[in-house]
């Protein structure tokens, strides 16, 4: 020990004080998901008497559990919204139990739990990356089957649909992952015009040019816009969807495999697995009149659009300002003092703060408000370390919408794949240098000046991390 202090001291004073600040930030730890109520799944303040019903029936709805005669399947993921969306309450992010392992053999269902589902990892929907043919695939790998399944709404005892083979496929190093994303506060994030969006991209510019920063959105028409009226997309790990609706009519369908009035038919037409009509949840136009009462209105609703109405107006997470974690106390001076190393190292770049909601909105309690999402909606290459492989519109295999971090005090698995539960893991995956298939990481610089602060700037960084 007192032969490698003096070595220590032989070296350059610049080199030395590289080694004290990387040792020492070694020690500053992840404070852990952060205790304590949850930090949102309410509705957002301001909303009039039928706005919040139609959230209370949203969010009802959401948490519903779906069955065969529901039309369930013949492939899907899991039966509820709010199986996925759990953490730290509805409309958030993968639990810490995941129900993905007890729903594969509900009810008598023929499944196997695949490799990469685990008691205690997050729920995760597969894709694959390549067809057999070896060209592009990209999508959604359902892990189950209906087949064999009794539940209360009906028997899929007769469906002879098979589990796919994800055995092979992991072991051909063909199947990525993605866990769900938090609902809360959409409503804001659909009401920031693509003005503002576009101004935010602009900011700073030299800055990010010369940190290796280039956010994408419809400039060039190659980033992440809607393909027939340009407007920016906003939601999903890659930015692919445009608002809250049609996530909710795609997911239901993907995840559920339930069709519904925006996604009409069946992923699996299976016969043998056809148990209810198609499009299974739809709008009934024989069911009400001109002049119908708001009850009678919610229950015509489709699901999708109930799904819809509650992330619409749920309330964005809310931060601490000190809280215990699992190194002690964290006060407002450590948050205060980390959320200033956020902006000094350069993650405010893309994790931008704040961002503010149009003035001319139909709903009051969404317009000209802030959105502290920190995030700039706009996808980065983020470089082979992180890349899935697969593209999704124009983002490709490398590039990743600039995930939010509002909430992330009480998140549980980190990054598209949940592949960690620690802050300093997840930050430093985001670095990785070009290969030849993938551009260097555009967050390496920032990554690298992380990497530099000392123990107590870290650990102040991640404990206002948590704070959010």
């Amino acid at each position: 020990m007192r032969a490698s202090f003096f070595r220590y001291l032989a070296l350059p004073l610049g080199a030395a004080m590289l080694m004290a600040g990387v040792a020492s930030a070694q020690l500053a730890r992840d404070p852990g998901v952060r205790g304590g109520a949850p930090g949102a799944g309410g509705p957002i303040t301001g909303l009039s008497a039928n706005e919040l019903q139609f959230f209370f029936d949203g969010r009802a709805d959401f948490e519903e559990e779906e069955g065969v005669g529901d039309g369930l399947g013949p492939r899907f993921n899991l039966d509820s919204c709010g199986g996925c969306h759990f953490q730290p309450d509805i409309g958030g992010t993968s639990p810490s139990v995941n129900p993905q392992v007890a729903i594969a053999t509900a009810g008598g269902a023929h499944n196997t739990v695949p490799s990469f589902i685990t008691a205690n990892g997050p729920v995760r929907e597969a894709r694959f990356v390549k067809k057999s043919d070896g060209t592009a695939d990209g999508g959604v790998h359902a892990l189950f089957v209906v087949a064999g399944r009794v539940d209360s709404t009906g028997n899929a005892t007769t469906c002879n649909a098979v589990q796919e083979n994800f055995a092979t496929q992991v072991a051909n190093n063909n199947v990525i992952f993605r866990i769900p994303t938090p609902t809360f506060g959409i409503g804001l994030v659909e009401e920031i015009d693509d003005t503002t969006l576009k101004a935010n991209i602009a900011a700073n510019n030299s800055v990010k040019i010369s940190l290796g920063i280039f956010g994408k959105f419809n400039v060039d028409g190659t980033a992440n816009t809607n393909g027939n009226d340009g407007t920016i997309t906003r939601f999903g790990w890659k930015a692919q969807n445009k608002s809250g609706l049609l996530f909710s009519g795609e997911a239901y369908n993907v995840e559920m495999g339930i069709t519904n009035e925006l996604f009409q038919t069946e992923r699996d037409e299976n016969p043998t697995c056809q148990f209810n009509t198609v499009p299974n949840d739809i709008q009934d136009p024989n069911s009400i009149d001109a002049d119908t009462s708001l009850e009678a209105a919610l229950g015509a609703t489709p699901a999708i659009q109930k799904f819809a109405n509650f992330m619409r107006f749920s309330a964005p997470p809310t931060p601490v300002t000190s809280y215990t974690g699992a190194n002690g106390a964290v006060s407002s001076t450590s948050i205060a003092r980390g959320r200033q190393r956020f902006i000094d190292v350069g993650c405010y770049l893309c994790h931008t703060p704040t961002l503010n909601t149009n003035a001319n909105t139909s709903v009051t309690a969404l317009a000209n408000k802030p959105v502290n999402a920190f995030s700039d909606f706009a996808i980065h290459g983020m470089g082979p370390g992180l890349a899935d492989g697969v593209s999704q519109g124009a983002a490709k295999g490398d590039e990743f919408r600039t995930a939010p971090l509002w909430g992330l005090g009480q998140r549980i698995f980190l990054l598209h794949d949940g592949r960690t539960t620690d802050l300093r893991t997840a930050i430093n995956a985001h670095k990785s240098s070009a290969n030849a298939t993938f551009k260097a990481s555009e967050a390496n610089a920032v990554v690298d000046k992380f990497n530099l602060l000392g123990f107590g700037d870290t650990q102040d960084l991640f404990n206002f991390l948590r704070s959010l």
